[in-house]
């Protein structure tokens, strides 16, 4: 039975109802939601495996320790608490499960007498997709994974349900051959919105371009570190003897696959959100709203793939344990409005200044210390609330900043109903200082480090009354057309370099993004503003740029977990530790200061989740990751 849990068997007493479910199209499409219902759990605090796993939020350790009202979970993995006795967030088994399902449908498919061609084409191009995510989801985890074409025969024998670790290059080509074969068939856009949701053309070279990307990316591309992790038959599972020419042609690919997916989104109608408001509002809130809904507006043109498995419930959750309560709630009456759920010091700093430069290369910032003490006055007053004290570190930053966290003194546009030409005093606002309406209330909720994660609570979502809140609920934003763009941008900078045969290209599409979110393009920025002008020119000065620009722009959507995993730079990052503000202070020079809340550590093991100990118990075939 735990081997049936990862592979791909079909079960003698499950024939019979297999042959019943392709009797007919009735039947035959729950089987192909069977597979979609597969799909992992973005945007979900108990299932998204990259959110919660990492540094780029923090919250109250488990009760069970110490009266917090986070129950461990995913989280753990951010203690450092991974282990190979009993993996985190291990869905190994449920993983290989879809993947069987859909080689099920494959193989059956035919058998439907009533399924129009066109139509069976498109559910083959899907199954395939589905079947590649899986297998690529499983990879990002795992690294190298058994490949599973096909499912085995029932009468199997002990040796081939004992499978080996296919290598990492074999791993990356499969999925992209599956993906290629998936495109063939699927449609450009969905044609009624019971189908939102489903693949499109523009969602299967999405991810063909992230797998390209992955691929290319120094974590699996001729990576050193994994050359003494072999199998039992002496297979090395990661090539570590490439040329540089090798190493190069990965990125080459990326750079194809990442322009045929932006070219597909644009045919799709895909472009960067920009709000069309209802009121009348001010400028400064229009571009809040253009850079809050790219995220929160369900089904907005930006977003190229929205994971509808994640259920709505989640999302709810997920903006009650993010936003800032609006009075005073006694537990256990209040709704889950716990705001325990914060972004640490360093990432709230990693964002620009309103010169579009990180604070240590704006020459502005020069004489400036974080943390002195500044009043809001009328020219921050859409952004900071006048009059009121806090860190110099939040005043000139960029839109993104403002739109994307909250902290003490901080404007909040939303929390309330929609009207006419609101005045920054009619604004809700956030005090978080103790005598704060956003106090800490106890152990068990309020502020853990001081900044709100306000980009993932719709603007329309509030607080209704003590004990009630009204939630604005939207599927979540697995890819947007950012993203794309980021990548793209990645993929042509390792390539060639930013003065290569496409590097205007690199520049506009960065630059569309940096428009969008109200800072000067990046030439502009580093020439007039910065203490290093020209640093653009150097491959290695625009991955630093680049690599910011994707940390900023996606921040808390996912995607820091993974990429900085990818691009091997976790343990600089952990090494940073989790700082918040004294959070129980009252007074503003009590308040504004640096406290530790954990050590993080990161170590060459923790790249990759640990098999199972007694998964490879039951199949000595399968060698475990360096370190575990």
């Amino acid at each position: 039975m735990s081997c049936n849990k990862y592979l791909d068997i079909v079960p003698d007493d499950g024939l019979a109802t297999l042959e019943s479910a392709f009797s007919m199209r009735a039947t035959a499409i729950r089987y192909l939601y069977t597979c979609y219902g597969f799909l992992t759990s973005e945007g979900n605090l108990d299932g998204d495996q990259g959110y919660m796993s990492g540094d780029e939020l923090w919250t109250i350790i488990d009760r069970r320790e110490s009266g917090g009202v986070w129950g461990g979970g995913i989280f753990n993995i951010a203690r450092g608490l991974q282990n190979a006795s009993g993996p985190i967030a291990n869905d190994w088994g449920g993983i290989y499960e879809g993947i069987r399902a859909c080689n099920i449908l494959l193989e059956n498919i035919d058998k439907v007498p009533d399924l129009p061609e066109w139509e069976k084409l498109q559910w083959i191009s899907e199954t395939k997709f589905l079947k590649a995510y899986f297998h690529f989801h499983l990879m990002k985890k795992w690294g190298p994974i058994p490949i599973i074409r096909e499912n085995l025969d029932i009468n199997a024998s002990v040796e081939q349900v004992r499978v080996y670790r296919d290598p990492m290059e074999e791993c990356f080509d499969y999925v992209i051959e599956l993906l290629d074969e998936s495109l063939t068939d699927l449609p450009l856009k969905v044609q009624t919105r019971e189908e939102l949701g489903r693949i499109t053309k523009p969602i299967a070279a999405a991810v063909k371009a992230k797998v390209m990307v992955y691929a290319a990316s120094p974590l699996f591309n001729n990576n050193q570190d994994q050359a003494t992790l072999i199998d039992k038959k002496g297979t090395k599972l990661f090539k570590t003897d490439k040329t540089p020419e090798e190493v190069k042609k990965r990125w080459d690919d990326a750079v194809i696959a990442c322009k045929e997916a932006i070219d597909l989104a644009h045919e799709a109608d895909h472009k960067l959100y920009y709000h069309q408001s209802r009121v009348r509002i001010s400028d400064t809130l229009m571009k809040e709203m253009d850079l809050r809904n790219a995220i929160t507006e369900k089904w907005n043109e930006e977003v190229v793939w929205a994971n509808t498995h994640t259920s709505l419930g989640a999302n709810r959750n997920l903006q009650m344990a993010a936003s800032p309560n609006l009075q005073w709630i006694q537990y256990p009456d209040m709704p889950g409005l716990y705001n325990h759920l914060q972004a640490p010091l360093k990432v709230a700093e990693m964002f620009y200044t309103d010169k579009g430069l990180p604070i240590e290369n704006d020459v502005q910032w020069g004489d400036i210390f974080k943390y002195d003490l500044r009043s809001g006055t009328d020219a921050e007053k859409w952004y900071i609330r006048k009059d009121y004290i806090t860190a110099a570190v939040n005043f000139n930053r960029e839109p993104r900043f403002y739109a994307w966290l909250g902290f003490d003194g901080g404007q909040w546009y939303g929390q309330s109903v929609e009207v006419n030409n609101p005045l920054p005093a009619d604004l809700f606002w956030v005090a978080a200082r103790a005598g704060g309406n956003q106090q800490k209330k106890g152990y068990d909720w309020g502020p853990v480090t001081g900044y709100y994660l306000k980009k993932v609570i719709h603007p329309q979502s509030r607080q209704t009354s003590a004990t009630g809140y009204d939630a604005i609920v939207y599927p979540w934003p697995m890819i947007r057309l950012a993203d794309l763009y980021l990548l793209y941008a990645e993929a042509i900078n390792e390539a060639e370099g930013p003065n290569g045969a496409k590097s205007e290209e690199m520049f506009l599409y960065l630059d569309e993004i940096r428009e969008r979110a109200g800072v000067p393009d990046i030439r502009e920025a580093w020439d007039a503003y910065s203490n290093s002008p020209g640093k653009y020119n150097t491959q290695l000065g625009m991955r630093d740029i680049i690599q910011r620009e994707r940390l900023i722009e996606l921040s808390f959507e996912g995607h820091r977990f993974w990429d900085l995993r990818r691009w091997k730079k976790a343990p600089i990052e952990y090494d940073k530790g989790i700082y918040g503000y004294k959070i129980t202070a009252s007074k503003p020079d009590e308040y504004y200061q640096r406290v530790l809340i954990a050590n993080q550590r990161f170590s060459q093991k923790d790249y990759f989740w640990p098999l199972s100990i007694g998964m490879i118990e039951q199949n000595p075939n399968l060698v475990q990751n360096i370190g575990w």
